[in-house]
């Protein structure tokens, strides 16, 4: 690999690890954040190449590690996979929709050292749910929430949540409760990947963005010293951008499937980036050598408003992929950003979404399978 000429601070060694181990999934979630384009990497990592992974990003310094997907469960060497993960050190969490779990496959992990579990819920009712899913998981779902707690895991929940399920807040937060969980992230749908290609579907009005806010803002305080609830605020009704990946190339490391590194889960449908592949080069070279880490590392790239911005030092310039997809230039500031130039493009889109809501002409949602993937 030919040296990147970085002349920006030290680099800082990674600190968390995202493993993506497969994109096969039984789940068919319109937002999945997957490629529309997954099927066509049907390559996967062996489990020896995922060792040799794991054991290179523990020895730069990552600590957290978490194995996702598609849904991760599908690989049969996870509890392998965790179990050696477990001997290097790391703080490990499954992230899962719970569908092919079983009480004995959540003893086995338990065993090989696992220390966390995130189950996925896609609605409070499983009329919404299954249909959201793609799949009949809903009952299936509540029994590993359940199975989880008895193990002794934290009991970890997530929702994600947009237009179809917004209205559900309230039975959304007693669910939760009901199934005893310790956390529950309330997920507000970030538009890449499925989503974006869903977006005019699934985001909801500002009015009902704040009225789920307030009430899990509110449910907070009566659940307080039993359940922590996290509510992911969305990107397209704020004025300021989210730091991406606490800044580029500088915590999150991804590992995509194939092999492919990403410093973000997203990134490799930027054009340019010459984005390594692990089968080829070590985590430590592809961290500070290749050109894909290095690419928004610093703010050399930056232009105007960023270049001069007296807080490009807390978002980056916001999200490359979001000011991809939504102005054609990752240079661009972050279009959520109210000093960007093409904020109006985030307009724009509230206005798409609020037409479509109110269509009288049916418009299906794009469910996330290898069919559909073939259509982009």
């Amino acid at each position: 690999m030919a040296g990147f000429n970085n002349k920006q601070n030290p680099i800082t060694p990674p600190r968390w690890l995202l493993a993506e181990l497969t994109y096969a999934c039984p789940l068919q979630c319109p937002y999945c954040s997957n490629p529309l384009d997954y099927a066509n990497y049907k390559s996967e990592l062996s489990t020896d190449d995922w060792k040799r992974v794991l054991t290179q990003a523990r020895k730069m310094g990552a600590v957290q590690l978490g194995f996702s997907g598609g849904e991760p469960l599908t690989r049969q060497d996870l509890p392998e996979l965790v179990r050696h993960a477990r001997e290097l050190g790391y703080y490990s969490n499954l992230i899962t929709s719970g569908y092919g779990m079983d009480e004995a496959k959540i003893v086995q992990l338990k065993e090989a050292g696992l220390d966390h579990i995130q189950v996925s819920i896609q609605a409070s009712t499983q009329e919404l749910n299954d249909h959201i899913a793609g799949t009949a998981s809903f009952e299936h779902k509540k029994q590993v929430a359940h199975l989880v707690k008895k193990h002794g895991y934290p009991m970890v929940l997530c929702v994600v949540i947009h237009r179809e399920n917004i209205h559900q807040m309230p039975e959304i937060l007693a669910m939760a409760e009901e199934l005893g969980a310790d956390y529950l992230e309330l997920a507000n749908t970030q538009y890449y990947g499925w989503a974006h290609a869903n977006r005019d579907l699934l985001l909801p009005t500002k009015e009902q963005f704040e009225q789920a806010e307030a009430l899990a803002q509110a449910y907070k305080e009566k659940v307080a010293g039993k359940m922590k609830i996290y509510y992911v605020v969305p990107d397209f009704y704020e004025d300021r951008p989210k730091a991406c990946m606490n800044g580029w190339g500088t915590t999150f490391l991804t590992i995509a499937p194939d092999g492919v590194a990403l410093p973000c889960h997203s990134a490799r449908q930027l054009p340019g980036l010459d984005c390594p592949n692990v089968n080829d080069f070590s985590v430590e070279e592809i961290w500070h050598e290749s050109k894909a880490f290095n690419f928004f590392r610093g703010d050399d790239w930056m232009k105007e408003p960023c270049r001069s911005c007296d807080e490009k030092d807390k978002d980056f310039g916001g999200c490359h992929c979001q000011a991809y997809l939504l102005t054609g230039d990752m240079y661009n500031a972050d279009p959520v950003c109210s000093k960007s130039f093409q904020h109006d493009v985030i307009q724009q889109a509230i206005d798409a979404a609020q037409a479509t809501s109110l269509s009288t002409q049916e418009k299906p949602l794009i469910f996330r399978n290898s069919k559909n993937s073939k259509l982009f």
